[in-house]
Formats: structure tokens, sequence, C-alpha cells
């Protein structure tokens, strides 16, 4: 079968390395990744021989113009964006730079003629949520957070060079995704971390908020699904998962799974940043994963069994 040439930016980041290392298990793929490591980290990273690394920053037009003539891509995962609750509330003109990104993979994507291009969208588009559960055409533009708005932007430009120059694409909202090897600073991550050390879990406001947690594993299936199958070309598909649990539920089964001594505590609610609810429209997801998903505690208990879930 004829090798096939992916580019996946932010390749080294928690969600972008997961789905490398298991498009690399398939040896027809050529797989470059781009990464300036802000957040991301080569150690995340297997050693397969069909994987390149390549330090750059894609909102550097002359960086990643550079590796596009280098290779010729048939498919990009543009996954690179600033992410991070504290860190895109605290560095808004970052988040907006990642505007400039988004136009640089797709002039690029149009000019080499890529065959199809998937972009990590968020469920921050959906801002506060206005009814539930939330749907691939409800887009209420509500948020007022950078980060949200260039997701929405980043949207809306892909859709634009789909009209006018054929680029295919596939917009992947993803809701909360969890699993080993996340960074730190994700709820999750957080929760577990004090709970194995029997420090407080810290949450702020009373708790009520949810959200939906999918396993990574399942973001990943279903993400390649979409690919290897030809699903959902020039649509959107949310990411995530049916089962929606408040932030206090959350921390109650982090403790329990831990087996922890761990009190929780609660802090003053976020200003903002911190919606109240999160719970998506799955139907799309379900038909891409082919089987059910993994549930939440059997998902805590695949990050506790590893040493070095968390990376540093």
């Amino acid at each position: 079968m004829e090798k096939r040439n992916i580019l996946v930016t932010g390749g080294a980041g928690f969600i972008g390395s997961s789905i490398v290392n298991k498009l690399a298990e398939n040896p027809i793929y050529n797989i470059v990744v781009v990464d300036n490591l802000l957040t991301g980290s080569r150690k995340r990273l297997n050693t397969a021989s069909n994987i390149t690394f390549i330090k750059a920053d894609v909102n550097n037009y002359r960086d990643i113009a550079s590796i596009f003539h280098r290779f010729t891509f048939d498919y990009v995962f543009h996954y690179a964006a600033v992410v991070g609750v504290e860190r895109t509330l605290n560095n808004p003109i970052m988040v907006l730079d990642d505007l400039n990104g988004i136009k640089n993979i797709l002039n690029l994507c149009k000019n080499t003629s890529v065959k199809r291009i998937f972009y990590s969208s968020s469920s921050e588009v959906y801002g506060e949520a206005i009814e539930t559960p939330q749907n691939e055409l409800t887009t209420p533009l509500n948020s007022r957070l950078p980060y949200a708005i260039v997701k929405n932007a980043a949207e809306a430009f892909i859709k634009s060079y789909h009209q006018e120059f054929g680029l295919n694409y596939t917009i992947f909202r993803f809701f909360n995704t969890y699993g080993p090897m996340q960074s730190k600073d994700f709820v999750i991550s957080k929760f577990i971390a004090a709970a194995l050390k029997n420090e407080d879990i810290t949450i702020y406001g009373d708790g009520t908020q949810s959200r939906t947690f999918c396993f990574v594993n399942d973001n990943i299936s279903a993400c390649i699904n979409a690919f290897e199958k030809e699903l959902f070309i020039n649509d959107v598909v949310n990411i995530g998962s049916s089962k929606e649990v408040s932030i206090l539920e959350l921390a109650e089964a982090v403790v329990e799974v831990a087996n922890s001594n761990s009190k929780i505590k609660h802090l003053p609610p976020l200003k903002e940043g911190d919606m109240q609810r999160r719970f998506p429209d799955t139907r799309k997801m379900e038909k891409l994963l082919e089987r059910e998903p993994i549930p939440l505690k059997e998902g805590l208990a695949k990050i506790i069994s590893k040493a070095d879930f968390i990376l540093e």
C-alpha cells in the first residue's frame, strides 16, 4: 500500500502525542510532528522509526512553510494550541496569536493539495450551555474568552476554505479528555496527584458544575476511525462522553478509586472560565467509536496504575 505522509501539529501535547503514537503503529504512515514545546514534551512520543519530530511554531509562517516545502503531506491534524484554563486566561494575546497558526496551516494545505485537514476544536465554542445536550449545529457564540473565540474563528476559517478552495476538513470538538501523561494543570491530573499524596483536593465553588470525561483511548479511536474510514467529511463531531458528572462527584470518585484519605475543600468560584455545564450530543462520536466507551472509574484506575501518569 502507498505510503501516506501525515503532519500532526501540537504532536507532543497530550492528545496530539496520543494520536501520533497510535498512527505510528501502522507502517504505511510517515508522521511528522511539529511542536514548539510550550506545553508539549518529546517524552510523550514513541521512538518509532516512522515518526519525525521538528521543533517549530506553526504561528510563524516561515517555520511551518519550510516544513510543508520539505515534505508533501497527504493529511494534516492541526492540534497545536495554547491550552489550560489558567494559561489561557493569563495569556490572552498568546491565545489570539493561534489565529495566525490556523491561517498559516490552511493556506499551506490549500497550496500543497492536502486531501483533508482535521482540527482540534473545543467544547468552549458552546459557551455557557443554552440547551443540552450540546449539538454540533448549535454554536451560540456567547463566550467572552479568547480561547473560545479563537476556536470559533478557526472553525469559520476552515469552513470558508472548504467553500472557496474545496479543502476538505473534519472538525473535532473535544470535551474533557483525560488519561496518562496529561499535564498536571488539568483537573483529573490535579485531583489524582493530590489523592495519591493524601492531600486536600480543592474545587472551585460548590462543585455542582458538571462535565463529561472522555478517556484518551476513546478520543483517539474515534478520531482515527473518522480519518481511516473517511467518515464525517466536511462535518463537525463532538468528541466526549455522554455520562455527566459534577466536579464534586469527580473528586469523590478519585478519592474512592485511589483509596485515598484526602479531604475535599472548597475554594471561591472562579470569576470566569468555569462554565456551569458541559454535556455533548455524542451520537456521531458513538458511530465512530463502534464500542462502549471506557467508564470513568475504570479510566481513573488505568491512570493510577501508571507511576508516570503525570508529565511534569
